[in-house]
């Protein structure tokens, strides 16, 4: 595949340039984006110099450490949304993303791809990303959803049901679409490294029935650990 020079970067950036001018002419919020667009480029060049170490390290607990930090810190994000204190419902969220993208992980990771040995940091350290940050959204989309849904004087039973709905609803949409609408991130980089279409298009596969059930499992899990909560403002700091 060919390697990209520090001179194709720039070449890449020249469309990001075109659209800050459109952003500073049009909406004169240009701080944001300059923002975002710097901390893409720094921590994908950091990641890039991590996933280095981590991949040459040939251990099984830095692997480890890595997943702990992995799934803690999807675990907190997947809180954001949430009008309520995050400390009170992180135990949840870590359990439920455990539960739901721990067991597809094990599943993918060896009995899918026979990762060996079993840390293979170049399959277990892609693969829990893409697991973990799934699961995030769903837990997300499930409990901002669910106190939503309280606040309308809804039953739990209820809430539930509408929250869990609205947490598949991205899912079910990406799995209608993909190979109409869009070529998927990982088949596309497979497909650009050489690899045949109909091998990428298994992994493809692979990935969605990944993501389907890591989303449906670690929501229905939260939702049912989080079942005696009670309004978001119990929970406010």
């Amino acid at each position: 595949m060919y390697q990209i020079t520090p001179l194709d970067l720039a070449v890449g950036f020249i469309p990001v340039l075109i659209t800050l001018v459109i952003i500073l002419y049009w909406s004169q919020n240009i701080k944001t984006s300059l923002i975002a667009i710097f901390r893409m480029l720094i921590q994908l060049l950091l990641i890039g110099y991590a996933l280095n170490f981590i991949f040459y390290s040939d251990s099984q607990w830095v692997i480890l450490l890595v997943l702990v930090f992995m799934l803690v810190m999807a675990s907190w994000i997947s809180l954001n949304a949430l009008p309520v204190a995050k400390k009170p419902l992180l135990i949840y969220s870590i359990a439920a993303i455990l539960c739901g993208g721990g067991l597809n992980l094990v599943f993918v990771s060896q009995g899918v791809l026979h990762a060996d040995p079993w840390y293979q940091p170049q399959v277990m350290i892609p693969v829990a990303g893409m697991i973990f940050s799934n699961s995030m959204n769903a837990i997300s989309l499930a409990g901002e959803r669910l106190f939503s849904e309280f606040e309308h004087q809804k039953d739990y039973h209820s809430a539930r049901n509408i929250a869990f709905q609205a947490a598949m609803i991205p899912v079910i949409n990406s799995l209608l679409a993909v190979g109409l609408v869009s070529l998927p991130g990982m088949m596309t980089g497979q497909i650009l490294a050489g690899t045949e279409p109909l091998v990428a298009a298994r992994y493809q596969i692979i990935v969605m029935c990944m993501i389907f059930s890591s989303a449906g499992i670690s929501a229905a899990m939260f939702l049912y650990l989080i079942r005696h909560v009670g309004r978001a403002s119990d929970y406010r700091d």
